[in-house]
């Protein structure tokens, strides 16, 4: 029997919760689909992508940030930044000025433009999540964070307490 064929023969690999787990897998891959997919309708009326939408998204969270601090934020590298922040700062999105101590640093901020581009891009998300969290407890809401942040690498409970600290303990 050929290699292949035997790989679709066999049952997917299970762990401990094996049946929960992978309806976990499917679950968060519709989830992110439909998420994402009001923003990408706007976001494709004006010739932009997903790319755009996180650039935007973090630099409306964190005015001011550096280049440097987005790369690490998306975790990519300078050469998939550079067409997307030139495209947001030739469309009048993006702004970017030098930093006060260091002239060669880039500092990033939207515009009033890229700023109703980001709300825009926002409220079905936010609403999206405020319809799932309907009927949900304090403790259930929790749980909801907790899970989403044991997914991630990195530890977005210390990304968002940089947040929260920087706007005065409110979200943008």
């Amino acid at each position: 029997m050929p290699k292949s064929e035997a790989i679709r023969n066999e049952e997917p690999a299970v762990r401990d919760d094996g049946e929960a787990a992978f309806e976990i897998v499917e679950l968060l891959f519709f989830a992110y689909r439909d998420f994402t997919s009001d923003p990408d309708a706007i976001l494709g009326e004006i010739g932009f992508g997903r790319a755009h939408h996180r650039v935007v998204h973090f630099v409306g969270s964190r005015p001011g940030m550096s280049v440097a601090d987005l790369l690490e934020t998306l975790s990519i590298t300078k050469q998939s930044l550079a067409r997307v922040l030139k495209q947001l700062i030739d469309a009048g999105y993006v702004r970017q000025t030098t930093g006060p101590e260091d002239r060669r640093q880039r500092r990033l901020f939207l515009s009033a433009r890229g700023e109703s581009l980001r709300q825009e891009l926002l409220a079905p998300q936010l609403e999206r999540i405020s319809k799932a969290f309907g009927g949900l407890d304090a403790s259930e809401r929790d749980a909801v964070k907790t899970f989403l942040s044991r997914m991630c690498n990195d530890d977005p409970a210390a990304l968002c307490g940089a947040l929260l600290s920087s706007n005065d303990g409110k979200r943008p």
